[in-house]
């Protein structure tokens, strides 16, 4: 799956290329490490792209200087 450029994303887009279990991926939310998702309806939640990309491209560069 390619990361859009902009819009929304729901979860399992997100989990598709940001691969950690939904567990996980929640901790790190409530620990702020992850961006926190976005109210669309009140039963339903998404990720801005560019959030999903600036936590990917963080990832990377945190990544390169262990």
């Amino acid at each position: 799956m390619a990361l859009p450029e902009t819009g929304f994303m729901r979860l399992p887009e997100v989990l598709a290329v940001f691969p950690v279990g939904k567990s996980t991926w929640y901790l790190n939310i409530r620990k702020g490490l992850y961006p926190k998702p976005i109210k669309i309806s009140k039963r339903c939640s998404a990720w801005r792209a560019e959030d999903i990309r600036k936590l990917i491209e963080s990832s990377v560069a945190r990544g390169q200087d262990d």
